[in-house]
């Protein structure tokens, strides 16, 4: 049996890693093994790459081209060491986040050519494609506010980019999931977090568990 490949979008503060944890829960209680990785990071490579891309003080270090090839060096070795391998054995595998926040944050924050995106998405995943992404849609400014709360009011490289940037972002997420209707669920962030967490497990029951 093949497994499942589940992925998390959306902009900073938008709640992802809770209704991760939330999901990861309620499909073990149900028999199932669930993996989670994230992303920049989860290999040893990975995580030394993600505290570069999110470290502060490389603030304006960082060209968008090598932002870029970094996240995609992160992307190439997480699927190759562990997503495929875990879909290989049958698992569930949850992602905060994958190829689609590149296409939004590289693609439409860092306006980078499309069609080298791809390629290079191409070359890192061949054809990983998830199952289903969820999009945890969040107004961009209260957004922000959240991950300030939850930081300490300490924002890393990325989420002390400007709130149209921002906004821009929020917006591409939008545009990808209308793009592909049946991969993607948009839900609002806003909500409360038992609500989001109950839509999430319906979502997933009705499209896999039926």
């Amino acid at each position: 049996m093949s497994g499942l490949f589940i992925t998390f979008e959306g902009t900073e503060g938008c709640g992802k890693s809770t209704q991760i944890e939330a999901l990861s829960v309620h499909l073990k209680k149900s028999g199932h093994n669930v993996s989670i990785y994230r992303e920049p990071g989860g290999t040893d490579i990975g995580e030394t790459i993600r505290t570069i891309l999110q470290s502060p003080s490389n603030l304006g270090k960082i060209s968008p081209i090598t932002e870029l090839l970094l996240f995609t060096a992160c992307r190439a070795e997480l699927s190759d060491q562990l997503i495929k391998p875990a879909l290989k054995r049958g698992e569930i595998v949850i992602c905060d986040r994958f190829y689609d926040s590149t296409y939004v944050y590289q693609g439409i924050g860092r306006s980078l050519d499309k069609s080298i995106i791809e390629q290079l998405k191409n070359m890192a995943v061949g054809p990983l494609k998830p199952d289903l992404t969820f999009v945890l849609d969040l107004d961009a400014e209260l957004g922000l506010q959240r991950a300030r709360s939850r930081q300490s009011g300490e924002l890393d490289r990325i989420e002390s980019e400007s709130l149209s940037f921002f906004e821009q972002i929020r917006q591409g997420y939008l545009d990808l999931a209308k793009s592909e209707p049946n991969r993607f669920c948009v839900l609002d962030a806003s909500q409360s977090i038992k609500a989001i967490e109950a839509l999430i497990w319906q979502e997933v029951q009705g499209r896999f568990f039926k």
